[in-house]
């Protein structure tokens, strides 16, 4: 079985791409990503809530980019963010793939009800494991039940559903350093390829098939599942059908490059052991990420995307239906997005990214008329309010009366 470029090394620097909560995660904030409640004192503007990331939160830098047909708006807080900078995008990686995986199906080259074995077989079996009852779909949303790879160093336990999509389970970097120069390369003990990462996932028992609970795992399968059906790679497949077609001229997938093409800023991130002190991670290797978070980008392509993707520039009616379906999670993800419902009624759409260094956020309108992006250059804030300013962020925007 030929094996894609998405090579999981094991000298990686991971809080993991995904969701929030977790270091590694899913790309979505933790517990409270689909709170509708927002704090008792909602901030008149994004300035004041991008402020406060920066102090009392901690963060270097902070900056948000909005988009509309008409205009674009771009602010930052602190130091040492720049409109044009490249990043890593963490989970927003796992958005791309899922829009590849239904362009593939909306050609008639996969069908999001096939099996994981009818495209890999007799890769996902063992201690409870069965890619023959496991489809595309429940790959996708996030209810297979897989074992997150990510969460290995960990007990072994059967993971357990969350109440709101969380961030992959991530690796905390080993390598000591100061917010003043870079640190030597963080090495973490981590899956050598996506193979192997899969065999880690299966080394556990399975959570509840049909059950919503986050797993990079689900995301490198289908990576794997996309260079079998095309004969190419995921990150050539959507160079191809997203990043070009779209003009995304800041995004890329790095695979085993280490640096960030330029222009670029400083990432850092939080020593637990150092007492919170910030360390440059500006450089590390983002192949353990693979299909799940690998993904550079800037503020202005991520919401070039989103708009692309919610108005159907990128998916024909059928499979954007699909896309925003979120029945079979009691709403809280739908196919590589997830929604979220503010105070004055209106939902957006989108997904988060964590992975050393970087923390980011994208929501758009369901029209994709009105995209929003914001950063900052770190993966936690120290007084742990991310969630909660997220949420001010947001509301913020697109709650302006």
């Amino acid at each position: 079985m030929p094996l894609p470029r998405a090579r999981l090394s094991t000298t990686v620097v991971m809080v993991l791409f995904g969701l929030g909560a977790s270091v590694l995660g899913t790309g979505v904030l933790g517990a409270g990503v689909f709170r509708e409640n927002v704090p008792p004192a909602r901030p008149s503007s994004t300035s004041a809530v991008l402020a406060r990331l920066v102090s009392p939160g901690g963060a270097p830098a902070a900056a948000l980019l909005s988009r509309t047909a008409a205009s674009s708006r771009f602010e930052t807080a602190g130091s040492g963010i720049r409109r044009a900078d490249r990043f890593r995008a963490g989970s927003i990686t796992k958005t791309v793939v899922a829009t590849v995986v239904l362009q593939l199906a909306a050609e008639g080259e996969l069908a999001l009800s096939d099996t994981v074995e009818s495209h890999l077989p007799g890769l996902v079996r063992g201690h409870g494991n069965d890619g023959r009852l496991l489809t595309l779909r429940d790959l996708l949303r996030h209810t297979s039940g897989l074992y997150d790879y990510t969460r290995a160093g960990s007990t072994p336990s059967t993971p357990s559903t969350p109440s709101a999509p969380s961030a992959p389970s991530g690796l905390s970097p080993a390598a000591t350093g100061s917010a003043s120069g870079p640190a030597p390369p963080v090495v973490l003990t981590a899956p050598a390829t996506a193979l192997a990462a899969v065999r880690t996932a299966i080394a556990r028992p399975p959570g509840p098939l049909g059950s919503y609970a986050y797993s990079n795992t689900d995301y490198v399968l289908l990576g794997l599942i996309i260079e079998r059906v095309t004969g190419r790679p995921y990150a050539v497949e959507a160079q191809l059908r997203v990043i070009a077609p779209l003009g995304l001229t800041g995004t890329s997938f790095p695979g085993g490059r280490t640096a960030l093409p330029a222009p670029h800023g400083r990432a850092y991130s939080r020593a637990p052991e150092g007492g919170g002190k910030l360390r440059d991670v500006t450089e590390l290797d983002p192949r353990p990420a693979g299909a799940a978070g690998e993904l550079i980008s800037t503020l202005d392509d991520l919401d070039r995307f989103s708009t692309a993707l919610l108005n159907g520039d990128l998916l024909p009616p059928s499979e954007l239906r699909e896309l925003l379906d979120t029945d079979a999670t009691q709403g809280r993800y739908g196919l590589g997005v997830y929604p979220r419902r503010l105070s004055c009624g209106i939902t957006v759409w989108g997904h988060n990214g964590r992975i050393a260094g970087s923390y980011v956020r994208t929501a758009a309108t369901p029209d994709g008329r009105h995209a929003f992006s914001f950063r900052i250059n770190t993966d936690t804030l120290a007084d742990g309010s991310l969630d909660t300013l997220e949420g001010a962020l947001l509301e913020a925007e697109f709650c302006r009366t």
